[in-house]
């Protein structure tokens, strides 16, 4: 009924609130770091939906453009919550692969299954708007270009990668001017319309309103509580400070938070589902990722656009395969299966680090 939660929002709503509050107690009871790391990670996921949802319920009056760059925004608050407690307790590989894991997630797992979702919907091949799959490639394609220079210059050990932090900032003040001309164009050619007829959640604006307070303070509070955790969680499990960033964390605080374009892409919305990954995309690469690089330097742990190279070559192969299955405007189940099927590989490489 419109601007009333149904019985299974209220449900869900409540279950991530029960979670929030236990995984509250396991941190202050201190019960153990395991527990604590694990109903944290199970807590971050379920903010990230209760932001996706209540964002999705604020922007729906908006239109694809606004509202998927309106989700991605607010979406990004557990990542950014999570690798700004990394660099205050000291976790740099953490936070570097937190932030690379976003991006892995986002554009290989999760557009994957959208493309999956809505390519069955539309019998085999989903199709949707060409300029915003294009614009996404080219903003990962700048994003990389800074990581393969300074990835290359810290390899050979030249004279720039004495001044890693320096080109760091720089080069993160350059894409985030790119980013804010980007969103201007982009926003731009695409106003604000009514979603007549939109299957957006139909919940009162000023409970979407307080929805997303609350998101936000609980996001702040559980990745507060997942970092106080994880060192000695993934020390005692025995998993990589790689694996965790790059999988568990990203998992947690992305993929689930951008469910809502694999049902937007099963119910037939298939620009909206792909704005919102898009966006989401965009927004890591060109905006949160500069921003904390900008951030960090409050902090005694500084982060630089200095990452393994593997990884960073991952990137570009990233930016090259999105760029190739979604550039033209439609996607193929099997496209989607070949996403997925890249980030369940470099999964693998991360869990043997």
């Amino acid at each position: 009924m419109q601007g009333a939660l149904t019985r299974v929002q209220v449900g869900l709503l409540s279950l991530v609130g029960a979670v929030v509050v236990f995984a509250g107690i396991l941190h202050f009871s201190d019960v153990g770091d395991v527990a604590t790391f694990i109903v944290s990670g199970v807590a971050l996921a379920g903010v990230a939906w209760v932001v996706s949802f209540a964002t999705e319920a604020v922007g729906s009056r908006l239109g694809p453009a606004f509202t998927g760059v309106l989700q991605s925004t607010l979406g990004n608050l557990p990542e950014l919550f999570v690798v700004l407690f990394a660099l205050s307790a000291g976790e740099l590989v953490v936070a570097q692969y937190s932030i690379l894991g976003s991006l892995f997630a986002n554009g290989l797992l999760v557009l994957g299954a959208v493309i999956i979702a809505g390519a069955r919907q539309g019998g085999g091949v989903m199709r949707f708007g060409s300029r915003l799959p294009n614009d996404t490639a080219t903003l990962l394609l700048l994003a990389t270009f800074g990581l393969v220079l300074l990835g290359i210059s810290d390899e050979v050990g030249d004279r720039a990668s004495r001044h890693t932090e320096e080109i760091s900032v720089i080069g993160a003040i350059v894409l985030l001017t790119v980013y804010a001309v980007w969103l201007f164009t982009y926003l731009r050619g695409n106003p604000p319309e009514a979603a007549v007829g939109s299957e957006h959640p139909r919940v009162p604006f000023t409970l979407a309103v307080a929805l997303l307070a609350l998101a936000g303070v609980a996001a702040a509070l559980v990745s507060d509580w997942f970092v106080h955790a994880l060192g000695p969680a993934v020390d005692e499990l025995g998993i990589s400070r790689q694996f965790t960033g790059l999988v568990i964390v990203a998992i947690a605080g992305n993929a689930v938070e951008n469910v809502v374009g694999v049902v937007l892409a099963a119910k037939g919305q298939s620009d909206l589902a792909i704005s919102v990954v898009k966006n989401s995309v965009a927004q890591i690469a060109v905006f949160l990722f500069p921003a904390l690089v900008l951030l960090s330097f409050f902090f005694e742990t500084h982060l630089t656009f200095v990452f393994p190279f593997v990884y960073v070559f991952a990137l570009f192969l990233m930016a090259v395969a999105v760029w190739q299955v979604t550039g033209d405007g439609e996607a193929a189940t099997f496209e989607g299966a070949a996403l997925v099927g890249l980030y369940a590989i470099l999964a693998v490489l991360a869990w043997f680090e």
